[in-house]
């Protein structure tokens, strides 16, 4: 070995040296502190004690929503991770037809059958295809992804999630060499300032135009910064009420808006009192049939003695209510109507929930040849929910993938396939849709709940196997995501029964592969029907 070479060796020893010493002293650092969050959470779990539920059916009018005292256990690890799909494509159908007359770009066909080159590519290739459903091409592509680097599940979430898997550095510890000069503890800018300082740091800014393009040049002209407050304030109501996520993007305009968007109560009030995607469109009481039928005007008015119109029990019930809304505000959500509108559980109109399901069957051999192992299924199927603003629903449960079947998920689309007509249709796959209704919890379902446990649940009866099942699901609304992102996103289950209307029997299906729905926006939705 030549003289330059050995030097080379030597110098990269030196190097693993130093890194292992750094290393081994971050690590001894981190240990330490978390070593006293770890006794006190062990002390907590053994004073916990087991607790019990009951599981007895159903009654056909009152249905028991109690709560038992034991909570369910979510797996953070596997949401703060999660990201939503987005069906913003046009239908398949229209897709295909325009690659037949050539209306496909070139450069967009190239880059979709691109083939991944590097690690991150085929994982990230692989959780697409886990998200859809295609388990068996994402286990061959995690494969791929590991075989070349061991770690490319961390470059993934470093990429993705870099502020929910990154750790604050350790800065300058006691034992480690310093290798590289660290700043962090000589910055000149003194202490950084929370986000609800920084919104309000923005205060007395106002709405600047554009630089002028070239010195000497007048700057273009900027129409939205003569406003006054009060008619910018209306055009930002509007937009809040036709889309709420365009009017927070507009926070990422200039700071003026983004201290409007975050602060400005009126216009978040109008949004959570409105019925276009607010708590006005919530229904806490059933508003048709499961065949979507209008409701017995006897039994209605029946069951509320004092009141002898429907209008007036319309009337009666927007009243409680609002004024349900205005005790949560005070009490739950610190009189900010922007808190409620992303913590309150609410129904999103303008996409569909859909639950994908994975499990393993065990298969069986060829008795015509020796093999050392069984085979195995992947068996996927899903499940899809879509509410209506009317209070109805459609429930859906078949194996084709998301793409092929949400475009179709529409009332016109149910009737059109209804008894099985049109099996040559792309949408031929409604024909296996059932009609239903969905309410929401409210005191009246637990009425020894407390104030931040009487509402969650969702209620959903559809139709049966025949006509004289009915079957009713009971979901909770969780979050998944970004921990910020408090938005509903995410409908587990708690219960799944059969009704026999002839016997007047329930008999409870048991949840062993049931997954959780997720929110998935659908862009030919609008903003919900």
């Amino acid at each position: 070995m030549d003289q330059p070479t050995e030097q080379i060796q030597s110098e990269l020893e030196n190097f693993r040296e130093q890194w292992r010493a750094e290393v081994s002293a971050r690590s001894r650092n981190a240990a330490g502190s978390q070593q006293q969050p770890q006794q006190q959470q062990k002390s907590a779990s053994i004073q916990a004690g087991p607790s019990s539920t009951s599981n007895k059916p159903p009654k056909r009018n009152e249905f028991s929503h109690r709560k038992t005292t034991s909570k369910t256990v979510h797996l953070e690890d596997e949401d703060e991770y999660y990201q939503a799909q987005h069906f913003d494509e046009p239908e398949p159908s229209k897709t295909i037809a325009a690659q037949k007359i050539g209306r496909q770009d070139a450069s967009s066909s190239k880059v979709e059958d691109q083939e991944p080159q590097t690690a991150l590519e085929f994982y990230e290739k692989a959780v697409e295809k886990e998200t859809s459903g295609k388990l068996g091409d994402s286990l061959s592509l995690y494969r791929k992804a590991f075989r070349m680097d061991d770690n490319v599940d961390q470059s993934y979430r470093n990429k993705h999630f870099p502020g929910r898997w990154s750790k604050p550095a350790q800065v300058n510890p006691s034992n480690a060499p310093v290798t590289v000069p660290n700043t962090a503890h000589h910055s000149l800018e003194g202490p950084s300032l929370s986000l609800p300082e920084l919104i309000t740091s923005f205060s007395s800014l106002r709405i600047e135009g554009a630089p002028p393009e070239c010195e000497g040049v007048p700057p273009p002209p900027c129409p939205i910064s003569e406003l006054p407050d009060e008619i910018l304030l209306h055009i930002l109501r509007d937009v809040a009420v036709a889309d709420v996520g365009d009017f927070v993007r507009l926070a990422q305009v200039c700071k003026r808006l983004a201290y409007l968007v975050t602060t400005e109560d009126r216009i978040w009030r109008r949004v959570c009192l409105g019925s276009e995607i607010g708590f006005g469109a919530m229904h806490y009481h059933w508003q048709r049939g499961i065949q979507w039928e209008p409701l017995d005007a006897a039994q209605e008015l029946e069951d509320n003695a004092d009141v002898f119109t429907l209008e007036e029990l319309a009337q009666r019930r927007q009243e409680e209510s609002r004024a349900t809304t205005n005790m949560l505000l005070r009490s739950l959500y610190a009189n900010s109507w922007l808190t409620m509108f992303r913590r309150r559980p609410r129904i999103r109109f303008n996409g569909c929930y859909i639950s994908t399901v994975n499990y393993i069957r065990a298969g069986q051999a060829s008795v015509h040849q020796v093999a050392w192992n069984s085979p195995v299924h992947i068996v996927t199927y899903y499940r899809y929910l879509r509410l209506f603003r009317d209070g109805t629903a459609i429930s859906l449960l078949t194996t084709d993938e998301p793409a092929h079947v949400v475009h179709h998920l529409t009332k016109a689309n149910l009737a059109l396939h209804q008894g099985g007509a049109g099996p040559h249709l792309p949408s031929a796959v409604m024909s296996s849709a059932l009609k239903g209704r969905w309410r929401l919890s409210s005191a009246a379902d637990n009425p020894d709940a407390g104030l931040a446990d009487m509402e969650g649940d969702l209620y959903v009866e559809t139709e049966g196997v025949g006509p004289k099942y009915m079957y009713r699901m009971e979901l909770t609304f969780r979050s998944a995501g970004k921990a910020a992102a408090r938005n509903n996103n995410k409908l587990a289950w708690k219960g799944f029964w059969s009704y026999n209307k002839l016997t007047d029997d329930w008999a409870e299906f048991a949840l062993r592969h049931s997954k959780p729905f997720f929110f998935s926006r659908v862009k030919s939705y609008g903003v919900g029907e």
